[in-house]
């Protein structure tokens, strides 16, 4: 049942609101949590597949191992995407899939797969956005010294080099990296997500590495590319706000937005480190692996931002309340927030997800108003939003999620008010086509507009799939 609250913050007044026209509507996945086939046809495990493998690591001892068997049911899965009549599919690569050990030539039927799935999209009138990154790094590379280490920046844009050469005359829109946030500081420092370290200078120097490889991608992809080809980065920019007016607290937001949103805007948009970073976690490193001419490579010029959004964090100065490492993907005895000890997390108030995430689509409005002000020539695009909730299928087949349908129509009446107040905002994508691996939640969470039953990878169009596929189709939102 949709609750009172979330009808009040999921729609405003009765109008239909009219998306500009050419405003593209997507859906989105990622290689790891839907593809499965984790040892067919070349691939070796990424450092996903070994952290799944761990024992007391994911819940219930789950695995990508088949995922949704993606690798095996595309055309069914593409099939899917014509039946919601979407305009753009938003996949990633498999990192070890293409490359397994992140060195030397490509396997061939690791890029057929992406080929043939490119080709089927083209052929059903949805435009292919390939992700080169989202979190499958080649376990090898990790035994190596991982994103800590400046060869991993390097090997990144090799990688993408040879994806390019392979794709580059069917896919004309790429994004280079997903969330590094959570690639750093859940990777290596709170330990929550894939490799499972726990160094909060690590961490530092993953973000680093994360931003040279960001730009020394997108180098080799322009070098590759037809003009007319699109790259970007996606960011889950952090909506930070402060539990009270004080001063204290708003130097605990300043802090936050560092850690979370300018460690990577700076180098990426701006082409420099903000200085409040330096000085804020200089008690535990001096930035010395940050060498002449790494900023200037992170900097290169982009056609659009992506942007994930899903829930606002509120902050305070520690005083004993809230907790000291909330990140909202799994509890760990170490922070991800190196150098912000002083910072506490709370609870935004209202409703919630599944994943215990806040319900506040008047987050992803002032988001976005904030984006386009500090960075006003560079389009947005919407790369993920959705919400998982516990679903399950009627005895008549039927999967009906009237909570999410509340939580879409009131994040999505969020970026038309953000259109209309100014905002450049060129296209949404639903998170996620398909129920799958929710990373070190395993299969507990459901986020897909298509139900899957894991024990036979059915797949059930939910209510909210239909609902969502109305508005693709008209690029109207309708009233509550």
């Amino acid at each position: 049942m949709v609750t009172a609250a979330q009808q009040q913050t999921a729609s405003a007044p009765d109008a239909s609101r009219t998306f500009p026209k050419g405003f593209l509507w997507g859906t989105a996945t990622a290689s790891y949590q839907i593809e499965g086939a984790a040892a067919e046809d070349g691939r070796t495990p990424s450092i996903w597949d070994t952290y799944a493998r761990t024992p007391g690591r994911v819940r219930n001892g789950d695995t990508g191992d088949i995922a949704t068997d993606h690798y095996h049911r595309w055309r069914e899965d593409v099939a899917l995407m014509a039946q919601l009549g979407v305009g753009a599919y938003r996949f990633s690569l498999a990192w070890p899939r293409i490359q397994p050990t992140g060195r030397g030539p490509a396997v061939q039927k690791g890029l057929d797969f992406y080929r043939r799935l490119a080709d089927e999209l083209l052929a059903q009138g949805i435009r292919p956005v390939a992700t080169l990154y989202h979190w499958d790094l080649p376990q090898e590379l990790e035994d190596a010294g991982g994103w800590p280490e400046r060869a991993t920046a390097e090997r990144f844009a090799e990688y993408a080099a040879l994806a390019a050469d392979a794709l580059g005359d069917r896919v004309k829109t790429w994004t280079t990296l997903n969330e590094p946030w959570c690639s750093a500081f859940l990777g290596y420092g709170s330990g929550v997500h894939a490799p499972g370290r726990t160094d909060p200078v690590a961490a530092l120097r993953a973000a680093h590495h994360l931003n040279l490889g960001h730009g020394l991608a997108v180098q080799a992809l322009r070098d590759r590319l037809p003009a007319d080809a699109q790259c970007s980065v996606t960011l889950n920019i952090h909506h930070v706000r402060p539990l009270t007016g004080s001063e204290a607290d708003a130097d605990a937001v300043r802090r936050i937005d560092a850690l979370a949103n300018r460690v990577f805007t700076g180098p990426m948009l701006r082409g420099a480190y903000p200085e409040d970073l330096f000085a804020d976690t200089a008690s535990l490193t001096d930035w010395s692996f940050v060498q002449d001419g790494d900023l200037k490579a992170a900097h290169q010029p982009l056609d659009f931002l992506g942007v994930n959004y899903y829930s606002p964090t509120l902050v305070s100065r520690a005083d004993g309340s809230g907790t000291h490492n909330s990140d909202g993907h799994g509890n760990s005895a170490h922070s991800p927030w190196p150098g912000a000890d002083e910072v506490a997390f709370h609870q935004p108030p209202g409703d919630t997800t599944a994943m215990g995430w806040a319900i506040d689509p008047s987050g992803l409005h002032e988001l976005l108003l904030r984006l386009s002000s500090d960075f006003p020539e560079l389009p947005l695009v919407i790369t993920e939003n959705g919400a998982a909730f516990p679903d399950y299928a009627d005895p008549e087949g039927n999967v009906n999620d009237p909570d999410r349908i509340a939580y879409l129509r009131g994040h999505l009446a969020a970026v038309h008010e953000a259109i209309k107040d100014g905002a450049d905002v060129r296209g949404y994508f639903l998170w996620s086509l398909l129920d799958n691996f929710e990373w070190a939640h395993g299969y507990s969470k459901r986020f897909g507009a298509v139900y899957v039953d894991y024990p036979t990878g059915t797949r059930i169009p939910k209510a909210s799939a239909h609902w969502y596929a109305e508005v693709a189709r008209t690029g109207v939102l309708p009233g509550a």
